[in-house]
């Protein structure tokens, strides 16, 4: 079913709704005026009868008196019930009921009659009751209101469908407009384009969503053709190095064993570039989409063993490390959060100075590395943590500038925030936090340590 037969069907359904609601009141209103007329007139007449002496029956339509015993004293037209005879008797009140005489509809009025009323017959020493009717032309006048309604609710009906139509149709030319742009930028795959805002209605709503996807989408493009930019000329200089040591060994006969060596140890170094530029291409591009394995885990313990790594490959060039840990517990990814901390430390060891020392500080969520470099430029400061950023006095130092993009995206996804500074007294401030988590029931204690 189309959405312009549904939308024809939900109108007509509504209107046909509405168009007998509204007839079925008003023949309920008509039925209960004509029946509230009829009992006015009845309840008028039989004041007029019983505030005389004298009884008459000829005042209405038809009437007749019974004794409390249920016995007719007067007329003898109006059909005696069991109902008449408990008024009679005085058992029950007065009522209106509809009987049918010689074929006539009639409205009959019951009402009771005290001891000593005076009949044309006598006096009733018990009393009794006065049965009064009017002949009730109730039947005849519906029947033609109720033809008047039904002709009103078909053509209620026959209007809602043309009505209906017309709305669809009306309602539904800027949505195939919209239908038609859209698969035109499918087809295209123009994602520069934007449709035009509209207004506050749904419709207008919609198409500004769509231009925010598309934006999302350009944005996306956009960063990915940079990456491949980015990474193929980032791969360009350590293949490069590896051409020309390859065209050397070409001539590895003619050169001496410490000139073999030096070469054999250049290749290993371009190849390792190679393979970590690789691995973070390769983390940068699965991004938000990696399946993230959170768990429960001893931040402090996670920052204590990166910082004995980074330890160790300070001390080629002499720089230490000052850790100070307080314990605390996050819900996290152990691989990827380890290698963002990780990538913190590389980070500061890469620009501290030789014997320099790097503090770093777990506590309540947090890791913050600090390091005695030359501190980070004012104007380099926004893009630290951009991928391939690199400071132009960082360009002759190893590296992709992908580890510091790396952290940023890690701490995103595990819902926390990065900042960089720059220290009063020179150097940088890295601060990571990520939201902490109560300790897991069965935790073992341990108390907080310092590693130098």
């Amino acid at each position: 079913m189309t959405f312009r037969t549904r939308l024809v069907l939900a109108t007509t359904v509504a209107v046909v709704a509405a168009v007998l609601v509204a007839s079925t009141a008003s023949f309920l209103a008509a039925r209960n005026s004509l029946f509230g007329a009829a009992d006015n007139s009845l309840t008028a007449a039989a004041k007029k009868i019983t505030a005389g002496q004298q009884i008459s029956a000829t005042t209405a339509t038809l009437g007749q008196v019974i004794d409390s015993a249920g016995a007719v004293v007067s007329g003898g037209a109006l059909p005696v019930t069991p109902q008449v005879r408990l008024v009679a008797a005085g058992l029950a009140p007065s009522f209106f009921t509809t009987v049918t005489v010689g074929g006539d509809q009639l409205r009959e009025f019951v009402e009771p009659l005290p001891a000593g009323t005076a009949v044309e017959t006598g006096i009733l020493a018990e009393g009794g009751a006065l049965q009064i009717a009017t002949l009730l032309n109730v039947g005849s006048v519906l029947a033609r209101l109720g033809i008047v309604l039904g002709a009103v609710a078909l053509t209620g009906v026959l209007l809602a469908v043309v009505l209906g139509w017309l709305v669809a149709q009306t309602a539904l030319v800027p949505l195939n407009a919209l239908t038609a742009t859209v698969e035109d930028l499918a087809e295209t795959t123009d994602v520069t384009r934007r449709l035009s805002p509209g207004g506050p209605d749904e419709l207008g709503r919609l198409r500004r969503t769509f231009n925010r996807l598309l934006e999302a989408l350009e944005f996306s493009r956009r960063a990915q053709s940079q990456l491949v930019v980015d990474a193929s000329h980032e791969l360009r200089t350590p293949l490069t190095s590896l051409r020309t040591n390859l065209e050397v060994i070409r001539r590895v006969d003619e050169l001496s064993e410490a000139d073999r060596s030096i070469l054999v140890d250049d290749v290993l170094v371009q190849l390792q570039e190679l393979t970590d530029l690789v691995g973070d291409l390769a983390e940068l591009a699965r991004g938000d989409q990696m399946p993230v394995r959170k768990e429960p885990l001893r931040l402090d313990l996670l920052v204590r063993d990166a910082v004995a790594v980074a330890a160790t490959h300070g001390r080629t060039q002499g720089v230490t490390f000052d850790l100070t840990a307080e314990e605390c517990w996050v819900s996290a990814d152990g691989d990827r959060l380890s290698r963002a901390v990780g990538n913190l430390l590389d980070n500061a060891r890469k620009w501290s100075p030789p014997a320099g020392v790097v503090s770093v500080l777990c506590h309540d969520g947090g890791v913050v590395v600090r390091d005695v470099g030359p501190g980070i430029a004012p104007e380099d400061l926004p893009h630290v943590f951009d991928r391939f950023y690199r400071a132009p006095s960082a360009r002759g130092l190893p590296g992709s500038g992908l580890g510091l993009a790396i952290v940023a995206q890690v701490v995103k996804a595990e819902g926390g925030t990065i900042r960089a500074e720059v220290e009063p007294g020179g150097g940088t401030r890295m601060s990571m936090q990520l939201p902490t988590i109560p300790p897991p029931a069965d935790a073992p204690d341990e108390a907080p340590f310092t590693l130098s």
